[in-house]
């Protein structure tokens, strides 16, 4: 994407192809300057006193994401210190985390229309809450201590109804829409710029060991209610209609529909992920 370029919608809206291209790049300090700005915005007297502590008393978006994660994923047998200082930890010691965040996040703001400021999201939104938990996770699972990753998340599934194994490989600027009743198995795989839409499951096909779960590649978009079962590659820019079951690999830009799952209509030339655009063929409709 050229300098000049801002918004990947303002690409798009001069004829630009989302195919090459990927959302508009963002620093924590920059992510973090605005944040703090649209914090200062909120009037009702409530929502000042959780943007207060978790935005406004915080040095940096690191911190402040840190703050956030441990009184969510703390219980009543793991203190919210104790995590807070885990994630700190992880944060040191694997920075580019942090950054995957703020992409993360910017990917949201740049993509979910229901998205209207970058506070809003990094608040509330389950998808992104979830996603930066995994990361810990994964973190700790590569460290050798597989009991506290699935600590980790077991309660992201309590807390967000999002699943994800801390073995699973996840890439930047994911997007899980909603996020409620998405499972991620243990050897799947979502590269850069991928999106899911609510219940969709990456999944195995039964009791098998393994490498038994999808590869889902850049830019795919998976559909409300998808289940994608087996070690199956979902191609670049590929988009998978809402309940479909996908049993067999989808080939890079291609729309596969239903049950089970067939190609539909001609090849497409962007990634759909970056548009969410979800609408079918319309002789399929």
């Amino acid at each position: 994407m050229t300098a000049h370029v801002t918004s990947l919608h303002t690409y798009l809206a001069r004829g630009g192809s989302a195919a090459a291209v990927s959302p508009p790049s963002a620093t924590a300090a920059g992510i973090w300057d605005l944040m703090q700005g649209e914090a200062r915005t909120y009037r009702d007297p409530v929502l000042r006193e959780l943007t207060r502590p978790a935005v406004l008393d915080q040095p940096d978006f690191a911190t402040a994401l840190a703050f956030l994660l441990s009184r969510k994923l703390s219980s009543d047998l793991v203190r919210k210190a104790t995590i807070f200082a885990l994630i700190r930890d992880f944060q040191r010691l694997r920075p580019q985390a942090v950054d995957m965040a703020v992409a993360d996040l910017a990917a949201i703001r740049a993509r979910d229309p229901a998205a209207t400021d970058h506070l809003v999201p990094f608040l509330f939104f389950k998808g992104f809450h979830a996603i930066q938990s995994y990361r810990v996770a994964h973190w700790l699972w590569h460290e050798n201590r597989k009991p506290l990753a699935h600590y980790i998340q077991s309660r992201t599934s309590e807390l967000f109804a999002v699943d994800i194994h801390p073995a699973a490989r996840l890439g930047q600027r994911i997007m899980f829409d909603h996020g409620t009743g998405i499972v991620v198995g243990e050897t799947a795989v979502i590269e850069d710029d991928v999106a899911l839409l609510q219940n969709v499951t990456l999944g195995g096909t039964g009791k098998e060991g393994g490498d038994r779960h999808p590869k889902v590649r850049r830019g795919a978009l998976i559909g409300t209610g998808a289940k994608v079962l087996g070690n199956i590659e979902i191609g670049e820019g590929a988009k998978i209609g809402a309940g479909s079951i996908v049993l067999k690999p989808v080939a890079p830009f291609t729309t596969v529909v239903g049950n089970p799952a067939r190609a539909v209509g001609t090849r497409h030339e962007e990634l759909p992920s970056l548009t969410m655009d979800q609408a079918l063929p319309d002789y399929v409709i």
